[in-house]
């Protein structure tokens, strides 16, 4: 599905570059997040529950490919353990990777952390070291070594690790738990697909109501289990919910209708986010119902315009710029925290002056596409986080 390819390269490509303008000047604010408190769907806002929304579509292509080159079940369910795990760790290592940690200085642990990550989850079978199990076992192990001595440096300076927010890797850690697991009970059924995906809708509805009384046991125990209030899983869920709907009428080559119901949902998102408003703010940061609508109203009837220029017309010779950020995503996300305590150590800084206005946002744009042509060569060297 080409469409989801180009829709996780784009999605990538504008997570870079969100993260990079909060240090502009003179710039829209509407380019930005809200405030936690903030009534407001800032452009910054609708990046991430984008990825999440991909990482959802590219669920049931991953595992059906699995299941057909003859993988048991239990086996791809340890394979979505250990993935849900990795990114679950390597959110908690990024959410404490900051500059007052006084344990570590803000280069040594983001040096240390991205050599632990690509040590570990570097599929090393594409690479010179093919074959030669020993020392790809004695690397994965360093890299271990690595992640537990910055634990324990922590724990010496009587700084315990945060989980917080679990990070944005985390955040998407379990959120693809979930919906991988959903989908490995649901497998083909569509039917059962929709009808978990709104069950997920219901309980981001239910976490941000006082329907159920925050002392009850069953908040406690349906709302909090999983980490992320639920509307991450909602966004993760319908992304499970899209697929399903292209890969149903692309094999009865119903592409019309496709693109026609993806619109009509979109249109049903849009009056939910409406009818929903009165009740929450659009808040990202609270992981509203309303902010949840409002980003599937623009979900659904931009992946049928993308559906339709990728799968239909075969448009995608534009997407080779920014290629490697839909199949090494997760090495484009990793790179930035090199980049960024690298640059402020050595104080590589250009004048404030072009840090404002169309200057600035040129340079997040070109800083965007900088990483990702840096993680093109990678690419060459098959050197990439892979899980």
């Amino acid at each position: 599905m080409a469409s989801i390819d180009a829709m996780r390269a784009l999605t990538m490509v504008l997570m870079l570059f969100v993260n990079d303008i909060p240090s502009l000047k003179g710039v829209p604010h509407w380019l930005f997040h809200a405030a936690a408190d903030e009534d407001m769907l800032g452009f910054s806002d609708t990046i991430f529950p984008a990825f999440l929304f991909c990482v959802g579509m590219s669920v049931p292509f991953a595992i059906d490919k699995r299941l057909k080159r003859g993988e048991t079940q239990f086996s791809v369910l340890s394979h979505i353990l250990w993935r849900s795990f990795a990114l679950i760790v390597m959110g908690l290592f990024t959410l404490n990777c900051d500059t007052g940690s006084n344990c570590l200085s803000y280069l040594s642990f983001s040096l240390l952390m991205v050599l632990a990550f690509f040590l570990i989850w570097t599929d090393f079978h594409h690479t010179a070291l093919k074959g030669n199990t020993i020392v790809v076992n004695i690397l994965k192990t360093v890299g271990a070594l690595l992640l537990v001595g910055i634990i324990v440096r922590y724990d010496l300076a009587g700084k315990h690790f945060e989980f917080g927010w679990w990070g944005i890797l985390g955040l998407i850690g379990w959120s693809y738990l979930v919906t991988a697991l959903a989908y490995l009970i649901c497998r083909r059924r569509m039917k059962w697909v929709m009808v978990a995906s709104v069950i997920a809708i219901l309980l981001c509805i239910l976490n941000s109501s006082k329907i159920i009384p925050q002392e009850w046991f069953a908040r406690n125990i349906i709302l909090s289990f999983v980490p992320g209030g639920w509307s991450g899983h909602a966004l993760c869920m319908s992304g499970l919910a899209a697929a399903m709907i292209m890969r149903h009428y692309k094999s009865q080559e119903a592409h019309t209708r496709l693109m026609l119901v993806f619109l009509v949902i979109g249109i049903l998102m849009l009056l939910a986010g409406i009818v929903s408003h009165p009740y929450w703010i659009i808040s990202k940061i609270q992981g509203t119902p309303t902010w949840v609508f409002f980003c599937l109203a623009i979900y659904f009837p931009l992946m049928a315009c993308f559906y339709w220029l990728f799968d239909m017309k075969g448009k995608t010779s534009w997407t080779w710029l920014i290629a490697p950020a839909g199949t090494s995503t997760l090495t484009c996300y990793l790179l930035p925290y090199l980049w960024y305590p690298l640059r402020d150590t050595c104080h590589w800084n250009l004048p404030e002056s072009v840090w404002y206005g169309i200057s600035g946002i040129l340079i997040s744009l070109v800083y965007s596409l900088v990483i990702i042509q840096m993680v093109r060569g990678l690419e060459r060297i098959n050197l990439v986080v892979k899980l």
